[in-house]
């Protein structure tokens, strides 16, 4: 098997090395050559033609941003970001996925890490899953988001936020209020943006959002979701009561529960329970606590994203009562493995492009 060509783009040179050795480790991938600034990346991706790139955020001369633009625009090849945890490094980091960047990794202590071996496996993972991600569709999800953040009127008034939802054609149970689900990885920011900007502000039930991500980011994404979305999207905090027409995307670092106290429902979040799979927050763990949830029908939502977290809570959700799942498709999503997972198992009601969830999570809530 041919080994996906690496090129490392960081302006310090102590990092170069470290995430070349890491990467080196692997044998199916191969760092083809190394760059100092987005400048240098450009001229050396046009000669070498990797299959894949770590591009830091904060380079002189071209930072991160300004070289993803470019590369996107001249010579368009999958890119996995390095961001500092910092508040405007998190709002750097959604920029450049937007921009069409495939993931991004959290460095563990800022510009120069010295513990960066804490994050090596991560770093091995997603920048290999990243080199088998079509270009085309990147492309076109790039593309696609950004006519739905167009089409969005910014007001103060939420209320104007353009929505098409056609009208429902199956209901479950009327008597029973509604609770939705979604799990999602990378690739996930943009497919949220496709859902949550889809949903009315009039929806009838709770959202609850696992979304694989380090802590000191999810508060960001929650944001600028939230400055989408006719529907409110924030960081879910411990102990709160969900309320109807609101998503709460679960803090990084922390698992997400849902626990029911007679007819109201709370958020529980919890980080001193051990990762499930390595995610902390789990989607699994998020699924299985809403076995207990009674008088409710709820939707479950798969969508882009490596591994197969979410089957298994899953498994043991749709024993429990009254519950429908919608998997993203393979043709929209950027990493098909969690919901690949889902629909080899048999537990997927319905297989929708991303840009149909909104519509199908809606004709359950009628």
């Amino acid at each position: 098997m041919m080994r996906k060509k690496v090129l490392v783009v960081d302006d310090s040179a102590f990092m170069r090395k470290l995430i070349s050795d890491f990467l080196s480790t692997s044998e199916l991938m191969e760092v083809v050559g190394i760059a100092r600034n987005g400048e240098d990346a450009i001229a050396k991706i046009k000669r070498l033609s990797p299959d894949v790139i770590t591009l830091d955020v904060e380079m002189p001369i071209m930072n991160g941003i300004e070289a993803l633009k470019k590369i996107m625009a001249e010579c368009p090849v999958p890119v996995v970001m390095l961001s500092s945890t910092t508040k405007a490094g998190a709002e750097e980091t959604f920029k450049a996925i937007q921009l069409g960047a495939v993931d991004f990794i959290a460095k563990p202590s800022g510009t120069i890490s010295l513990d960066l071996h804490k994050i090596q496996d991560e770093i091995v993972q997603k920048v290999l899953a990243a080199s088998q991600v079509s270009i085309t569709k990147l492309l076109n999800n790039r593309t696609s988001s950004a006519s739905v953040q167009n089409k969005t009127i910014m007001t103060e008034n939420k209320e104007t936020a353009v929505t098409q939802i056609s009208p429902a054609t199956y209901t479950q149970d009327n008597n029973k209020p509604g609770i939705i689900l979604i799990g999602t990885s990378t690739g996930g920011p943009r497919a949220l943006q496709h859902v949550l900007t889809g949903l009315p502000s009039t929806l009838d039930a709770p959202v609850l959002i696992v979304q694989h991500m380090p802590p000191g980011f999810t508060k960001s994404l929650a944001d600028r979701l939230d400055s989408l979305s006719s529907i409110r999207v924030k960081e879910a905090e411990h102990g709160e009561q969900l309320h109807k027409g609101t998503a709460y995307i679960a803090p990084g670092g922390f698992h997400m529960k849902i626990k029911q106290s007679e007819t109201k429902l709370k958020v529980e979040l919890n980080k001193e329970e051990s990762p499930r799979n390595g995610h902390r927050p789990s989607v699994d763990v998020l699924f299985e606590s809403a076995v207990t949830i009674r008088d409710r029908n709820i939707v479950t939502v798969i969508m882009t994203g490596m591994g197969s977290d979410g089957t298994q809570g899953l498994k043991k959700l749709k024993v429990s009562g009254s519950v429908k799942t919608i998997a993203e498709s393979h043709e929209t999503c950027i990493v098909y493995g969690m919901p690949k997972s889902v629909i080899a198992s048999n537990l997927a009601d319905e297989v929708v492009n991303v840009e149909g969830i909104a519509q199908s999570i809606m004709k359950y809530m009628v």
